[in-house]
Formats: structure tokens, sequence, C-alpha cells
């Protein structure tokens, strides 16, 4: 490989990659570009400003990716109802391809000839932000430290930090939170230390945005979500774009303890790992598009858009955000979506969310008249069903007339 002359780095001002920034410095012997992206993380982000100009750096990229990244990579996402294993609504996974987009632009803008990323050699992140970058940027240089250097412990990244001058906030020496988070606009993910026990009930104190459903209020709360072409529009009848109503969302499900999730999942690297999430905008968002969908969208359309489902969610997780077929998938999608156009109430109690009702005046395929159990005045023939029934047993009545000779 050729030699590096200047490299960005995804930089969080964290403990991983303060040290990153400044082993890159020393090893590469190469100029830093840092790019901090907010994307909902609940954190301020100057002091990661801050910080790196005292690393030394002179061009420091900070960001904010909020509304791009509910819009351009969250909305789409719901409109598939992806799920990854049955359970996970891909909180990190989603946000990985933004940031990896982002890398590569600033790359492209500052005369960079590689990135550099905090992820674990161990973990999915490396892959996401990876084949995101390798996608948008064929030739470009890649450097990941965990794969590369010796600091594979907190104590060494600690006892480098220290030797190095490189400020270290009092609470991580501590040892405040026996495992690591990852957050953003959709969920907050806890992983490592005491959770790599999956017999391990995680501690109330470990949840940060959503409050116990034993402590949620003791009455249920109404929410009227509005819809267009698939997407949220408006909230309880107030238009807001889409970052502020996922905010807003995750205020009000968090408040009802609604989005909780202890999770075991499959690694794309091939091992298992133990995940908490908490999700509770996501988890509203899924339930009420759901129910739009179930009176605007074909029977077919929506069996097609089920089957296709798990496939979605599997690119998403495995970092296949830019691959061609995810994108033909999304086109799928989002044609599907067109008629996905209305109103959900949803009824959030202690930590669930129920769908109470759904309308929708141009676009719903749900037709009374025929639906009823009363009188429908000759709308619907049940004679019809006889032969319908039959043709459809058609094929085991000969398979058991086989079987009887």
């Amino acid at each position: 490989m050729s030699k590096i002359r200047k490299v960005v780095l995804a930089y969080s001002g964290g403990l991983d990659t303060s040290v990153i920034l400044k082993w890159l410095q020393d090893v590469y012997g190469c100029e830093i570009v840092t790019f901090t992206a907010d994307i909902g993380q609940g954190e301020e982000v100057a002091p990661a400003r801050r910080k790196a100009k005292l690393l030394g750096v002179r061009q420091i990229f900070v960001e904010d990716l909020r509304e791009e990244f509910v819009r351009e990579f969250v909305f789409p996402m719901f409109r598939a109802n992806a799920v990854y294993e049955g359970e996970y609504l891909l909180g990190t996974s989603i946000a990985r391809p933004l940031i990896a987009k982002h890398l590569v632009e600033i790359a492209r803008r500052t005369g960079a000839d590689a990135i550099s990323h905090g992820a674990t050699g161990k973990g999915n992140d490396q892959v996401r932000f990876e084949l995101g970058a390798y996608a948008l940027m064929p030739e470009v240089n890649i450097i990941a430290p965990w794969r590369e250097w010796d600091l594979l412990s907190r104590e060494k990244l600690l006892a480098y930090a220290e030797e190095h001058g490189i400020p270290v906030d009092y609470r991580k020496k501590k040892g405040a939170a026996p495992y690591s988070m990852d957050a953003n606009l959709l969920h907050i993910s806890y992983e490592g230390g005491v959770l790599e026990d999956p017999e391990y009930e995680p501690e109330e104190s470990m949840w940060r945005i959503t409050v116990s459903p034993e402590k949620a209020p003791r009455r249920p709360e109404y929410v009227e979500l509005t819809y267009e072409r698939g997407d949220i529009v408006a909230v309880n009848g107030r238009r807001l774009t889409p970052a502020k109503a996922l905010a807003e969302l995750n205020r009000l499900g968090g408040k009802h303890g609604v989005g909780r999730l202890d999770l075991v999942e499959n690694r794309y690297v091939g091992m298992k790992s133990r995940g908490c999430y908490e999700t509770p905008g996501g988890t509203i968002m899924l339930r009420a598009h759901r129910a739009i969908e179930s009176i605007t969208l074909d029977r077919e359309a929506l069996a097609l858009k089920d089957d296709l489902m798990p496939r979605y969610a599997r690119l998403i997780y495995n970092g296949y955000w830019f691959s061609p077929e995810r994108r033909l998938l999304q086109t799928l999608i989002d044609a599907s979506q067109e008629h996905v156009n209305g109103v959900v109430r949803v009824k959030l109690y202690k930590g669930t969310v129920m769908t109470v009702g759904r309308s929708s005046k141009r676009d719903s395929l749900f037709d009374p008249a025929i639906s009823t159990f009363e009188d429908d005045k000759g709308a619907y023939n049940q004679a019809d069903a006889a032969g319908f029934i039959r043709l459809n047993a058609l094929r085991m009545r000969i398979a058991a007339r086989l079987k009887r000779r």
C-alpha cells in the first residue's frame, strides 16, 4: 500500500476515537481530518470539536445529520417494516451507511486518501462502515486500528491516553457503565461487560430513555399518526419534520415504557451477541405503519412485502445499504407506498402499543358493505364460496383419492 497522506476519522470525541486519532498520527505520520455526526445521540457534539483541535487537527467537521438520518434512512427502512430476526429494529445498523456516506464525501472534499473508524474486528460495524465506503469510493483506503494495534483492553487504552496527554472524562476512568452504549435518534443499544452473560438481567438504572413499564402512567395515552406515502407527516394533528416526529414519538413511547428489548442476535461475522435496546419511537412506528398498510395495500402486495422483508432487514443488518439489491428492493417498496395515506390511532399503556383505529379517506380498500356480517344487500354472493373452496381443494382431493387406492 502506498503511503497514507491524509485520513478522515469518524470521531466521537470519546476514549476510543481520541486514542485512535493520536495513534494514527504516530503510526501513519499522516494528517488527520475529523468528522463528528450529530444523529441524535443525546450528547453535545461540540466537545468533540474542542478535543480534536487540542490534539492538533486543523480540518474538523461537525455536522447535524438528524433530519437526513430520519428522512433518507430511517423512514425508507420503516416503509419496509424491517425487523431483523423477528425483533430487532436495526437502530445501529441503519446509522452506519449515513456515516460512511459522509466520511467519503469529506474525503473527496479534503483530498484525503483514507478513512478510519473505531469499530472492532469482532463486530458488525466494521463491515457496515467499510461496505458503505467501498460502494461509494472504490479506491478508498480504510484503516481499522482495532485490527492492527495491541491496545485490546480498556486498561491499555486508558494507559495510552495518559501517556500521550489525551484528556479523558473522569467518569470513564472510574468505569461508570459496565457495558458499552451506542445511541442515535432511533435507539440506544447496550452491549458488552456484564451483558455478555445472557442470563444476567440488566439493572433498571441501565435504561436511559424509557421508564419501567411497572412505573409507567396508570392511564393509557392515545396518539394519532398521519401518513402520506408511507411516511409520518404529523403527530396528534401537528405537522412535524421527520426528525422531530421521531423525537416526539420517542418522548411519548419512553414515558409509557414502550420499546425495550433484550436480545441474543446472530452477528454477520459469525458469533452470537447479546444486546439490549431501547427503541420507543420506532416500536410505535412499526405498529402504526402496519396498521395503515392493512387498509390501503392489496392482499398480495402486502404478502409480497412480508416475504421480502426478512431479506431486506438482513441486507441492512449486514451492511449492504448501498448494494444494487437493496436499492432494487427499495424501489419496489417505495412504489407500494403510493396509496399508504391516512391516519392511525394507537394506545400506549405500560410498555405496550395497541392499534385502536385506522382510516384513509382516499385509499382505503376496506369496504364495510362487503365486510359486514349483517345483510349486505347482494354486495357479496355467499354461494360463490362453495366453488372457490372446491377448486382450492382439488389438488388435496386428488392426492387423498390416490392415497386411498
